[in-house]
């Protein structure tokens, strides 16, 4: 008696090919894949010309190859047989319509190109191992899965719904001396703030101009601009002029790791002048304040016992004391961000920004040019108390991730290629993928 679990193998539903309109005729195993014979069902428009109407005589067949799903990382190719079909008032011939099939002049199913898609963007494959898997050159497998994507997810109009809270910065797309290494990253930082998930990228622009980001600002729909309510940046005033004039009804936001840097930036430029004045040379090993420069960057509340003692050590010297005050101005700035509300480190920073807005003496240039710089960017720094989740954080993770894609392609040479892929790589386009 039979297995009552079990029904015979069909290769039709195995494969899939009920919704690309095929059936299975026919299989042949090889060593290094499948090639399973498939035909296409006639539809009642195929058989008729479609300059006169006339009804078209059956003139033989013509085959198809095309690459399929793979089977345990086998490819499979289909041999898919298409009627052909004779006007004799026309003298057309013609052949059955495969668009249900297959891109017209592809060599990928829909189905390929969809699990390309899957792979590429939610399991983070190269095209290498993709166009392996498909038994298809490396071209073959980037063009067909770019394109899709293009039309399924990017060119999407509800893309940019909803998009209130933007994130912009510069990123190296490429480390070579030819060409422009850079272009400027759009990123929506509406998830963050109404905690319903990460951020994603937007856009790419080419270059890192005030031009490139005001040009693609005004690209945008009127909507989309009146819908910007907040802009978070570094401390590149391009960017601040590029918003203002493109959204001026948005705050532009200076993100606190910027601030930051900027203020450790200063202090690393005091200790090497200090350096210098004291022994004519670079640091040392051994020199105290080389020893310091990683201590002297380190946050005051996360300083060990030992630690304070390394400092102490090292401000004990009356000629450092230009380090001493940088450092004090550099853990003020720090510990006004670690407030324990917005209101108490929106008081502490306006205090730090009038402290060194005026009277800094001469023989600390560095200081000055801090507090020169906290002044003209304040109500940028500022605005981060009123907006705390309009930080670049985000953006600089989302950097850190397109990192991570290029090691995966082993570089890129095509900007084209790059802004698809990582638009699919972190467009939190994932979600959408696995659950389309």
């Amino acid at each position: 008696m039979a297995d009552t679990t079990f029904t015979a193998a069909d290769l039709t539903t195995f494969l899939g090919l009920e919704a690309l309109g095929l059936r299975a005729v026919g299989q042949r195993l090889q060593d290094d894949g499948a090639v399973v014979e498939c035909r296409l069902a006639v539809s009642l428009e195929d058989p008729f010309c479609r300059v006169c109407g006339a009804q078209g005589v059956a003139v033989g067949t013509v085959s198809r190859r095309l690459a399929h799903l793979p089977v345990g990382w086998r490819p499979t190719q289909l041999v898919v047989r298409l009627r052909r079909f004779s006007c004799a008032p026309c003298r057309r011939v013609w052949r059955q319509d495969a668009a249900r099939v297959a891109a017209k002049r592809s060599r990928l199913t829909w189905s390929a190109v969809d699990w390309g898609m899957r792979a590429l963007g939610a399991e983070f494959m190269s095209v290498s191992r993709i166009a392996k898997a498909l038994g298809v050159a490396w071209h073959t497998a980037n063009s067909s899965i770019l394109s899709r994507a293009q039309q399924v997810l990017l060119e999407d109009p509800g893309r940019l719904e909803g998009v209130e809270v933007i994130g912009v910065d510069e990123h190296a797309w490429r480390h070579t001396a030819r060409g422009d290494r850079y272009v400027t990253v759009v990123i929506d930082l509406t998830p963050v703030r109404t905690g319903t998930g990460p951020a994603r990228l937007l856009d790419m622009v080419p270059g890192r101009s005030k031009r490139a980001l005001k040009d693609w600002l005004e690209g945008q729909d009127e909507a989309f601009r009146h819908r910007i309510e907040v802009v978070a940046m570094d401390a590149f005033t391009g960017f601040k002029s590029a918003a203002a004039q493109a959204l001026p009804d948005a705050t532009e936001v200076m993100d606190p790791f910027h601030v930051v840097a900027l203020a450790g930036d200063k202090l690393d430029r005091t200790r090497q002048r200090l350096q210098r004045q004291t022994t004519g040379r670079r640091g040392r090993k051994n020199d105290p304040l080389y020893k310091a420069r990683r201590l002297l960057r380190t946050g005051a509340g996360l300083l060990t016992d030992k630690a304070w003692d390394r400092l102490e050590g090292v401000f004990a010297d009356e000629r450092h004391a230009a380090v001493e005050a940088t450092w004090s101005a550099y853990q003020r700035i720090i510990a006004a961000y670690r407030a324990k509300t917005p209101a108490a480190g929106k008081a502490l920073m306006t205090k730090i920004i009038d402290t060194l807005g005026t009277g800094v003496p001469q023989a600390l240039g560095e200081l000055a040019e801090l507090g020169r710089t906290l002044r003209k960017r304040r109500h940028d720094i500022l605005a981060y108390f009123d907006h705390p989740h309009a930080s670049n954080g985000p953006t600089e993770a989302i950097n850190g991730r397109l990192e991570h894609l290029r090691g995966i392609a082993l570089g890129f040479r095509n900007l084209t290629h790059y802004t698809t892929r990582s638009l699919i790589h972190a467009g939190g386009f994932r979600k959408k993928l696995l659950h389309p």
